[in-house]
């Protein structure tokens, strides 16, 4: 499970401007349920002294009673999955099975890194120096800003949380406008779990602040899964006040099928992959290709997945039905991006609709056809949309996988692995699979190449990133 299309930013704008403000808008109903307040300039230097202050005690904590309060954390994301479940399926429409299957993997993240954390960051003895005892050190570095999305509220928080708490470092988190009732419960979570106070501070800031706190002397980071021009931004600001920086970014993955014993059952595994959290996560199977003697089979059976779906309650979470996007404002951009290729000569089977009631309820839909003037061809498509390219041969798959400007992840199907895995080991991304539309587990390192961004989350590499790679060496 992933990421994320999120807001576009100007460092220049302002809340009352061209911001919508923390708010609950349930995407089913179009109904503002609640609002919270823009963090005030006082609030940004109370959560950064409170964030610095807490760093001074807490990288001195050892590393196993910092484990004991990341572990704790793990069993309340366990504990609660209920309770955090209905949040997000209000705040973002998430189907409520998937909204506590998303807290559950929370809690296993938070597990994860306070069972291995204590060996991942141990001291590495460089073996083959002579002349003393050198190691490197993997130390904190200090206060760290996050900046998360809204498709996978407890997810992506706790991929970038989990293991920087366990390191010694403190967060300061901005949540996306539309998840400010997720962000209070994981902040009261990580509290109850006994993190100290500035361990972990949700700050429910401005754009135009964020710059600021990304310009703080105080501030060592910036952690950020979001759009690619978001990303862009968020780059430059590290990059001018000389901060590192982790991007997760947008993805175009390609699903590409070289053969199949049974079209339908692969195509049954394309389409529940693509409309996982309705279609809105990074590493979803965008770009479906396929090669042409299992074409028409496939396409048919992703057409009647598609046509027999109805909209639903996603608190109620009805086979048959399909959840809403997001916002209005996504359901109008993806309807967009499928007008726009229908217009220029693509073929919609089904689906495509867009709800007329001013709610995000957008019909799941099945597009053939998209040539590289389509927007759907270069865009990332940030919900239900299953676009599938026929292809004849290896070489052509191959070409059309790597033609695109995003390098996220990708898949390679057969009935013969070692055909499907000389082709994925030539995907141009950070994450290749074969034989399964992608590795998942907190085990398991997530991240990109290209306009995907920078960095890595999860498994091993994840503790690797906001971390002093010190040199520690004692002469003999």
């Amino acid at each position: 499970m992933t990421e994320v299309a999120c807001h576009a930013w100007s460092v220049t704008t302002t809340t009352t401007s061209a911001e919508p403000g923390y708010r609950v808008l349930n995407p089913a109903t179009g109904e503002v349920v609640e609002t919270f307040p823009t963090a005030t300039d006082a609030d940004v230097e109370n959560a950064l002294s409170s964030a610095t202050n807490a760093y001074q005690s807490w990288k001195d904590v050892p590393i196993e009673d910092r484990g004991k309060v990341v572990l704790r954390a793990a069993e309340l994301f366990t504990e609660r999955a209920e309770e955090l479940a209905r949040i997000i399926t209000t705040e973002m429409g998430k189907p409520l099975s998937q909204a506590k299957a998303e807290a559950e993997f929370a809690s296993d993240i938070f597990r994860y890194f306070a069972t291995e954390g204590p060996t991942l960051a141990a001291d590495q003895e460089i073996k083959t120096f002579s002349g003393g005892r050198a190691v490197v050190q993997k130390l904190p570095i200090g206060p760290l800003l996050g900046i998360m999305p809204w498709n996978y509220p407890y997810y992506q928080v706790a991929r970038f949380a989990a293991p920087n708490l366990m390191l010694g470092n403190t967060i300061i988190l901005k949540h996306a406008e539309n998840c400010p009732r997720s962000a209070l419960a994981i902040e009261q979570l990580l509290a109850d779990a006994g993190a100290p106070e500035g361990a972990y501070v949700n700050l429910f800031a401005s754009h135009a602040q964020i710059a600021a706190i990304i310009a703080d002397p105080r501030i060592q980071g910036v952690s950020l899964t979001g759009s690619e021009r978001a990303g862009a931004i968020i780059g430059e600001l590290a990059g001018k006040n000389l901060k590192k920086a982790v991007l997760e970014l947008g993805g175009s993955d390609p699903f590409v099928v070289l053969d199949a014993e049974d079209p339908k059952a692969i195509a049954d595994t394309a389409w529940d992959t693509r409309m996982e959290n309705t279609g809105q996560a990074c590493n979803s199977n965008k770009r479906m290709i396929v090669t042409e003697g299992i074409f028409e089979d496939f396409v048919a059976q992703l057409t009647a997945r598609a046509q027999n779906l109805t909209p639903g309650d996603p608190s109620k979470d009805d086979d048959g039905t399909y959840a809403p996007l997001s916002s209005r404002g996504a359901a109008e951009t993806i309807a967009e991006q499928v007008r726009d290729a229908v217009a220029k000569g693509a073929t919609l089977h089904a689906g495509g609709d867009l709800a007329d009631d001013g709610t995000a309820y957008f019909s799941p839909a099945v597009l053939t056809g998209v040539t590289p003037e389509m927007r759907a061809y270069r865009e990332e498509l940030f919900g239900p949309v299953a676009v599938v390219y026929k292809v004849s041969d290896e070489e052509e798959a191959l070409r059309l996988a790597n033609d695109t400007p995003y390098g996220l992840g990708g898949s390679v199907f057969s009935t013969d692995t070692d055909r499907a895995a000389r082709l994925a080991q030539r995907l141009e991304v950070g994450m290749a699979n074969v034989n399964t539309p992608a590795g998942e587990g907190a085990e398991i390192p997530f991240g990109g190449v290209k306009r995907s961004g920078f960095g890595r989350e999860l498994g091993p590499l994840g503790m690797d990133e906001f971390v002093n790679k010190r040199l520690f060496y004692v002469a003999s």
